[in-house]
């Protein structure tokens, strides 16, 4: 996993959205990083020490003047230690005292003292955020390499409406991802394709498959995180859309083949993990068709092969697939990778417990243009998705 064994240090400051950051830690912790909380005097009036130690697993510290070890000062073992430092809820206070180089507490002296990457997440009044000495200060922050997850609109705790909330919980962890993330795809632009997609028989009812698209969103994160310039083309999904991704939304298999070849041109790199249906409809009624009235027998005619016809066009991009198959897998796959002209392509028998649809975990083997067969153990679609995306890097150096 992406976060597991990485060295978090959480600093807390004293804002009411602090509360929040007990969800945070466990979701870090979760994922398997080790995470030091760091606490202000005033964040300890919002919420306890004791609820950061119980859920991190380790001490909090909250003096500057403590010793974490008879060898070790605290703040420069802190700074020292950690891979990245976040700052959770950031208040205008702390982000004031940073930007004017102020070091009177641990925080800000782990601040001054580190090397690693410094994310800060603000939450505070909509006046206090919009106020320009305040913007000022972000702005300094940001031209001087510091990171910021802007604040979320909406109702306040001060009763006030506006952009002021903390954001949410999993927008801080992929920020923090992305921070400790290589970027070893850095220049490229990778264009991926997710979901099912659906064919209309009536305004209500539709042909489509089980597709969830979370393959493809997991690549379409991962190669954000490592660098690259993603667009995300999807059919219809449950999924929140991805932040800092451009996301292009279809429905049909034309829509998504004419939305692929639009940004075909532009991308280095294309990931084909959408499930385009096959067929759709000879016909599609312009109302819906009474229950009396349908029939019996649907006409379909085939849908454009837009895999295929990419490959047409392929040139020196980097070009990957994937199948779905239920039998004779190795097979089929074989035939798919040369026929679409493809670089690699990752096969899966989704009759296999864990490797079919809308689950977060897949049992694939990869194929390549060499004939090599890679066959990968039951993993997350996240991790299988940076594995990909290592196989990618390895085709980019040969």
């Amino acid at each position: 996993m992406m976060l597991k064994g990485r060295k978090i240090v959480l600093g807390v400051t004293g804002g009411i959205a602090a509360y929040k950051v007990a969800e945070l830690v466990r979701e870090l912790v979760k994922a398997g990083a080790e995470v030091q909380v760091v606490m202000t005097r005033n964040a300890q009036a919002f919420i306890t020490p004791l609820t950061f130690q119980t859920l991190s697993g380790n001490p909090v510290t909250t003096e500057l003047f403590n010793l974490i070890a008879e060898s070790e000062i605290g703040h420069i073992a802190l700074a020292d230690r950690a891979e990245v430092l976040v700052i959770a809820p950031a208040t205008a206070n702390i982000i004031g005292k940073i930007a004017g180089g102020i070091a009177d507490d641990l925080l800000t002296t782990i601040v001054m003292a580190t090397k690693a990457p410094v994310l800060l997440a603000p939450a505070m009044n909509v006046h206090m955020w919009e106020n320009p000495i305040c913007q000022e200060n972000i702005q300094k922050l940001r031209q001087r390499g510091y990171h910021f997850i802007d604040p979320e609109a909406g109702e306040l705790a001060c009763g006030y409406e506006g952009k002021g909330r903390l954001a949410e919980t999993p927008t801080i962890v992929e920020e923090i991802c992305v921070l400790l993330s290589p970027k070893d795809f850095s220049g490229e632009k990778i264009l991926v394709t997710a979901g099912p997609t659906e064919e209309l028989i009536d305004p209500v009812r539709f042909l489509s498959n089980r597709s969830s698209g979370k393959m493809g969103f997991a690549l379409a994160r991962a190669a954000r995180r490592r660098g690259a310039e993603v667009t995300l083309i999807s059919g219809p999904t449950a999924l929140a859309a991805l932040p800092q991704i451009k996301y292009i939304a279809v429905r049909s298999a034309a829509q998504m083949r004419e939305a692929v070849l639009k940004h075909l041109e532009s991308a280095s790199i294309l990931i084909m993990a959408a499930a385009v249906s096959d067929y759709r409809p000879k016909q599609k009624a312009p109302e819906k068709i009474k229950k009396s009235k349908l029939p019996t027998v649907l006409e379909l005619e085939l849908n454009p092969d837009i895999l295929a016809e990419a490959g047409k066009k392929k040139n020196s991009r980097i070009m990957v697939g994937f199948a779905a198959e239920t039998e004779n897998l190795l097979q089929s796959t074989w035939q798919k990778l040369e026929k679409k002209n493809l670089d690699l392509i990752v096969a899966n028998d989704v009759t296999l417990p864990g490797a079919g649809f809308e689950v977060d975990t897949n049992i694939v083997k990869i194929l390549d243009r060499s004939g090599k067969v890679e066959e990968l153990p039951l993993m997350t679609k996240e991790d299988l998705a940076d594995y990909i995306l290592d196989r990618i890097a390895l085709l980019k150096k040969s």
